[in-house]
């Protein structure tokens, strides 16, 4: 399932949506996967491929769904982004 689909079922189905989510996305200036409860993550209108969250420090950071790489909920991966192969 692509993301975009999983995070709009999360959104609208709301006996998919019970439980606790986080998302891990790669941030690439600390290169590494940060993780955010649902709950601190918003979903501009006009922007539909990306959201936006606010780091513990106040920054403001706009991730594209492709850098999202795994789907928790209830602590358990329920989505994975599979690693790019290399030639």
């Amino acid at each position: 399932m692509p993301i975009h689909k999983l995070l709009q079922r999360i959104r609208w189905d709301p006996r998919f949506r019970a439980g606790r989510f986080e998302i891990g996305y790669y941030d690439r200036l600390q290169r590494r996967i940060l993780v955010v409860p649902l709950e601190a993550v918003e979903f501009p209108a006009g922007s539909p491929q990306l959201f936006e969250v606010f780091d513990a420090e106040g920054g403001y950071h706009r991730v594209p769904f492709h850098r999202v790489r795994r789907v928790w909920r209830d602590g358990r991966i329920i989505w994975e982004r599979k690693p790019a192969e290399n030639p």
